[in-house]
C-alpha cells in the first residue's frame, strides 16, 4: 500500500466501513498495491485525490460532473455500497468512466438485525430489562414478573416491502421460525404479480412489516400517518431500507399513542441527523433505534472489500462485473 499521490488507486473514505478490523490486503493485492487510504474526504478535497488516480474507491463521497470531468486518468469508480445515487453516472458514461456497486453483501447481518428486533420487541426485552434493574423481580411475590403480555412469532405474519436479496433473506427467517410471509406489490401498481399481495393488503394483515426497498420519488413517506392507522395496533414496524420510507414524526406519535405495538429503526431521513429527528427524542420502551448497523456485522464488511477487489480486478482485465452504467 503506498501513500504517494501519484497511486494508481485512492480509497475516499475509508472510515464509513468502520476500518479499524477489516483486512484490505484484497484490495491492495487487486491494485498492485497502488493505493491510497483516506480516512474521510471533504467536499473541498475530492478533485485533488482524485486527480491522479484511474481506480476510485468510495462509499458515500459524492463524485459529480465537474469532479469526473477534472480527473483525466479516471477509469473506474468502485462503491462499497449497492446505492450508487452519489454518482453523476451520466457524467461518467460519457467519459468512458466504469461505474461498479457491490451486491449482496450484508444479507445475512441485515436479516440477523431483524430477526433481533423482531424478538427483542416481541419478547420485550426492554421493558422487562427495566424491571429487573428498578428491583422489581426482587421483591415479587411469584418467581416471575408478567408485567407485559408476550407473544410467540410462530404462526403471525410477516410483510415484506422490497423482495430483493434482503427481502428475501428476512421472508426465509420469518418462514423458519413458524411466520406467513406476505410479499408486497408496489404502492399504487395496477397489476399484482404472482405471489404477491397488495400494499394495502400486506399494511394491514401484517404483524410484522419489514421494508427492504429502495428510496424512489414514488414512495418517500411510504409509511406516514395513514398507513400506521391502517397497520393492526400490535403491529411492528421495522426499517433497516432508507430513513425516507418512513415520516418520523408520524411513527413517534403512533408509537407513543399506541397505534402500533412497537418500532425497529435503523435508518432515518438524514445521517447522521445532525439537525435532529422526532424519533431522537421519543423515550418509550417499543422504540429500538440503531444508528445505520444492520449491515455492519465484521464479516459483512470484509466481504465488501473483498467485492470491491473482485470489481476492480474485473476492470483491469478488461471483464465486466457489477456495472452499473
Amino acid at each position: 500500500m503506498t501513500t504517494s499521490r501519484h497511486a494508481d488507486a485512492v480509497f475516499l473514505d475509508l472510515d464509513t466501513m468502520g476500518a479499524g478490523d477489516l483486512d484490505l490486503a484484497p484490495l491492495a493485492d487487486a491494485v498492485g498495491g497502488s493505493l491510497e487510504v483516506y480516512g474521510g474526504t471533504g467536499r473541498g478535497e475530492v478533485a485533488g485525490r482524485i486527480a491522479h488516480a484511474r481506480l476510485v474507491f468510495l462509499n458515500k463521497v459524492r463524485l459529480g460532473r465537474a469532479d469526473v470531468e477534472a480527473a483525466g486518468r479516471l477509469g473506474f469508480v468502485g462503491l462499497t455500497a449497492t446505492g450508487v445515487d452519489n454518482i453523476d453516472l451520466a457524467a461518467a458514461s460519457e467519459r468512458g468512466v466504469v461505474v461498479a456497486n457491490i451486491r449482496d453483501y450484508c444479507t445475512r447481518s441485515v436479516v440477523q438485525h431483524v430477526t433481533g428486533v423482531m424478538l427483542a420487541l416481541t419478547h420485550r426485552f426492554a421493558e422487562y430489562t427495566a424491571l429487573v434493574a428498578a428491583g422489581d423481580w426482587q421483591q415479587a411475590g411469584n418467581f416471575c414478573l408478567l408485567d407485559y403480555s408476550i407473544r410467540e412469532l410462530t404462526g403471525r405474519r410477516l410483510g415484506i416491502v422490497g423482495y430483493g436479496a434482503l427481502g428475501r433473506g428476512v421472508a426465509r427467517m420469518g418462514e423458519a421460525l413458524g411466520m406467513e410471509v406476505l410479499i408486497s406489490e408496489r404502492r399504487g401498481a395496477e397489476t399484482i404479480r404472482p405471489g404477491r399481495r397488495a400494499f394495502g393488503e400486506v399494511l394491514t394483515g401484517a404483524d410484522v412489516l419489514s421494508l427492504h426497498c429502495p428510496l424512489t420519488a414514488e414512495n418517500r413517506q411510504l409509511i406516514g400517518a395513514d398507513e400506521l392507522t391502517r397497520m393492526k395496533p400490535d403491529a411492528i414496524l421495522v426499517n433497516t431500507a432508507r430513513g425516507g420510507l418512513v415520516d418520523t414524526g408520524a411513527l413517534a406519535a403512533a408509537l407513543a399513542n399506541g397505534t402500533i405495538a412497537g418500532a425497529g429503526i435503523d435508518v432515518l431521513p438524514q445521517e447522521p441527523p445532525v439537525d435532529g429527528d422526532p424519533l431522537l427524542d421519543y423515550r418509550g420502551d417499543n422504540l429500538i433505534l440503531t444508528p445505520h448497523t444492520a449491515w455492519a456485522a465484521r464479516e459483512s464488511r470484509q466481504r465488501a472489500i473483498e467485492e470491491l477487489a473482485a470489481n476492480a480486478r474485473a476492470w483491469l482485465a478488461g471483464e465486466p462485473r457489477n456495472r452499473v452504467n
